[in-house]
């Protein structure tokens, strides 16, 4: 109550609503009017308490209309209860009360009002219907938690409510059952994802020294072609030809190569004179 009577200009603005719980508990030294309006001219309000319990000397008065003047609905103080107040209900779209306190009070002095935008069910109800008494509140106010019903209906325990045990059966408002299919679901998703990753990379470590043999032995053979590739034929006993684009890196023979214009002679020793 303390937080909406404070002295701003928001205090002076109908606040529109569906419904509302107030709770106040000891609150000092307060004048404060608050006002409350519905969506529809069609609709007016039902006010009850789910505790009251007030000091004497503090007021809460209810006036069924848009200001806090002229002859309010009810008085209520210290010798009122929620049981003989009841359910209270306004014939304008407006409600309207006045709360004054004084300095002083205990812990237990307050009171929690559920304020609820009602219709008659014979205008086009089109939205929860309480069973008793018979109208239509908004379906944002079913299953809230708080009876804007004077019966409860609203938050009876069945097919619209579920009971405490369906919440326990649920997350986040999907069967349990569910979220477990999708967890199993969604691990073997990931085992497979993480033994194909192992897989490919266990085969691709095993390919690569077999690749890095090939390529040496592929380049030890480019090597060795590439120091002969252009003899061709059998060497004569003495002597042979080698074309100036040959290998010059690697001499012929123990002599080397004699330079003879145009012509690279490689003098060869007979193979009789090795045995000598």
């Amino acid at each position: 109550m303390e937080s909406i009577c404070k002295n701003h200009f928001l205090q002076l603005l109908y606040r529109k609503i569906d419904g509302a719980t107030l709770l106040s508990r000891n609150e000092r030294n307060l004048n404060c009017v608050v006002t409350f309006q519905t969506h529809s001219i069609l609709q007016r309000f039902m006010l009850r308490f789910d505790m009251l319990q007030l000091d004497c000397n503090d007021h809460l008065y209810v006036y069924d209309g848009a200001h806090a003047v002229g002859t309010h609905k009810a008085d209520l103080t210290c010798k009122d209860t929620k049981q003989s107040v009841g359910a209270l209900f306004t014939k304008t779209n407006f409600l309207t009360f006045k709360y004054v306190t004084d300095n002083w009070g205990t812990e237990t002095n307050g009171f929690k009002m559920v304020i609820t935008s009602v219709k008659d069910s014979k205008l086009n109800c089109a939205d929860f219907r309480c069973k008793v008494p018979d109208f239509c509140i908004h379906q944002d106010l079913m299953c809230d938690g708080v009876s804007h019903c004077a019966d409860g209906s609203d938050e009876a325990v069945g097919s619209l409510c579920p009971g405490p045990d369906r919440y326990i059966n649920t997350i986040f408002g999907i069967d349990l059952t569910w979220v477990i299919l999708i967890g199993v679901s969604s691990l073997i998703v990931c085992g497979c994802i993480i033994g194909i990753t192992i897989c490919v990379y266990v085969r691709n470590a095993r390919n690569t020294p077999n690749q890095l043999n090939s390529s040496i032995q592929l380049n030890q053979m480019i090597e060795s072609n590439g120091s002969s590739k252009h003899l061709q034929g059998t060497l004569p006993r003495e002597t042979t030809t080698i074309p100036a684009s040959g290998n010059l890196h690697h001499p012929a023979g123990p002599l080397g190569y004699l330079r003879i214009p145009h012509k690279l002679m490689a003098k060869v020793r007979p193979i009789w004179c090795l045995a000598n």
